[in-house]
C-alpha cells in the first residue's frame, strides 16, 4: 500500500507537543510517591501491588507517548513506528492494572480468594495474549513512513496494523468499561469513608473519561475507512481525553490519602488552638509559658501545651473547692445548659476560683481530696468554656451564693 509522504514544512515542536503528556505524568508520578512507602512496606497486599502497578504503567505510557519519546525510540531502535507496538504494549498493561485492581478492591476479603485468583489468571492471560498478538501483527505490517501523532489513522488501511489498532482499542475500551462500571456501583454503597467516597468518584469519572480516549480513535479510523478525514479527533480530542483521564485518576488516588493527612493536621491544629485560653490561664500558676520549638511538628506543640496545662492543673489541685464545683453544674443545669458543657462551666468556674486562691495564699494548704479526673481528661471542654465569659459569670455569680439564699429568691 502506499502512503502520501508528510508535506514539508509539516515538520512540529515536539517539545510543545509533549506538554500534555508529561503534565499528568508527573501528577501521576506525585500520586505513585505517595503510595509507595505503603505499597514496599506491605508489598504482600494483593491490592497494593495492582495500585503500584497502575500508577507505574499509566506514568510509562505517557512517557513513552510523549511526541519527543515516540521519536526517539524509533531512531535509538533504528526501527520506523517501533513506538507504537510499544506503548500499545504499555497501555494493555494499564488496562490490565485496572482491571485487577476493581477486583482486589472489591473482593478482598478472604472467603473469596478463589474468585480473585481466577479472576486475576482470566485477566493477565487475556491481556497478554492480546499483547503478543499485537507484536505479531506488527511485524507482519508494512510500516515504513514514521508517524509521530496520526500513526492509528495514517496506517488504519495497512493490513495487519489496522488490526493491531483495533485489537488494543478494544482491550482499552472493555477495560475502560468494566471498571468505570464497577467503581460507581460502588460508590453507591454505604459505609465508605468520605475522603474514600471522594477518591472514588474522581476514579469513576477519570476511567469514565477514557472511553472518551477509545471512542474518538474509533472514530476517526472508521472515518478512514469510509473516505473521510476526522483526523483531529485522533490527534486532537484523543491526547487530550487521556490527559484528562489520568489526571483525575491520579487524583482519585491521592485524594483519600492526602485528606486524611490534611484532616488530621487540621485537628490537631484546632486543638492546639482550642486549649488556648486554659493555656493562657495556666501561665498564672506555673509563672512561665510551655515549652516553644519554632521546629517541632505540630503533634509535638500540642503535646507540650497538654502536658503544661496538666502539670499547672495538677499544681493547682490543692485550691480546688469540690463544694463550689457541685453548686456551679447545678446551676450551670439550672440555667438550662446541657450535661456536658454545664460540666465544662463548672470546671471553668472552679479553676478561676482555684487561681484567685492560689494568688491570695500561695502557701496556704488546701481541705479535702478533690477529684480532678474531669478537670485532667477534658481540658478542652474546658478551654472552650473559658472562652464564653459571660456564661461563666452567670453561673459563678449563682453558685457563689449560699445554697439557703438560692432557694429563698427561687
Amino acid at each position: 500500500m502506499t502512503h502520501p509522504q508528510p508535506a514539508a514544512g509539516t515538520v512540529e515542536s515536539l517539545t510543545g507537543l509533549s506538554i500534555p503528556y508529561w503534565l499528568p505524568g508527573l501528577v501521576l508520578g506525585a500520586a505513585l510517591a505517595i503510595k509507595l512507602p505503603s505499597i514496599v512496606k506491605l508489598w504482600r497486599d494483593p491490592l497494593l501491588r495492582a495500585v503500584g502497578g497502575l500508577l507505574l504503567f499509566a506514568c510509562a505510557v505517557f512517557l513513552f507517548a510523549a511526541p519527543s519519546t515516540i521519536a526517539w525510540t524509533n531512531r535509538v531502535t533504528g526501527v520506523p513506528n517501533i513506538a507504537a507496538p510499544w506503548v500499545y504494549t504499555l497501555l494493555t498493561a494499564l488496562c490490565a492494572s485496572w482491571l485487577l485492581l476493581v477486583v482486589h478492591w472489591r473482593d478482598g476479603r478472604s472467603e473469596h480468594h478463589a474468585r480473585i485468583r481466577r479472576a486475576t489468571r482470566w485477566v493477565i492471560w487475556v491481556y497478554a495474549a492480546v499483547v503478543v498478538v499485537m507484536w505479531v501483527l506488527f511485524a507482519l505490517a508494512d510500516v515504513p513512513v514514521e508517524r509521530i501523532r496520526d500513526l492509528d489513522t495514517y496506517y488504519a488501511d495497512t493490513p495487519f496494523m489496522r488490526e493491531l489498532i483495533l485489537l488494543y482499542l478494544l482491550a482499552h475500551t472493555v477495560a475502560s468499561l468494566i471498571t468505570s462500571g464497577l467503581v460507581w456501583n460502588w460508590i453507591r454503597t454505604t459505609g465508605l469513608d468520605a475522603w474514600l467516597r471522594w477518591g472514588l468518584r474522581f476514579l469513576g469519572v477519570g476511567f469514565a473519561t477514557n472511553l472518551l480516549f477509545s471512542a474518538a480513535k474509533l472514530t476517526a479510523v472508521v472515518a478512514r475507512w469510509t473516505g473521510h478525514d476526522l483526523d483531529w479527533l485522533n490527534t486532537n480530542i484523543a491526547p487530550a481525553a487521556a490527559c484528562v483521564a489520568a489526571t483525575l485518576v491520579a487524583i482519585g488516588f491521592i485524594i483519600p490519602h492526602a485528606g486524611q493527612y490534611l484532616h488530621e493536621r487540621w485537628l490537631v491544629r484546632r486543638r492546639h488552638r482550642d486549649l488556648r485560653a486554659l493555656a493562657r490561664l495556666m501561665r498564672t500558676v506555673a509563672g512561665s509559658r510551655e515549652p516553644l520549638a519554632l521546629r517541632a511538628t505540630a503533634e509535638m506543640r500540642l503535646i507540650r501545651r497538654e502536658t503544661f496545662i496538666r502539670d499547672a492543673l495538677l499544681q493547682l489541685s490543692r485550691f480546688i473547692d469540690e463544694d463550689l464545683r457541685v453548686r456551679a453544674y447545678d446551676t450551670a443545669l439550672a440555667l438550662g445548659f446541657e450535661r456536658g458543657r454545664a460540666q465544662a462551666l463548672a470546671a471553668a468556674v472552679t479553676i478561676l476560683d482555684a487561681v484567685e486562691a492560689g494568688r491570695q495564699a500561695p502557701d496556704t494548704e488546701g481541705d479535702g481530696d478533690p477529684d480532678t479526673t474531669y478537670l485532667l481528661q477534658e481540658i478542652a471542654a474546658v478551654s472552650e468554656a473559658l472562652r464564653s465569659p459571660d456564661e461563666i459569670k452567670a453561673v459563678r455569680a449563682r453558685a457563689a451564693v449560699p445554697a439557703e439564699s438560692m432557694s429563698t429568691h427561687d
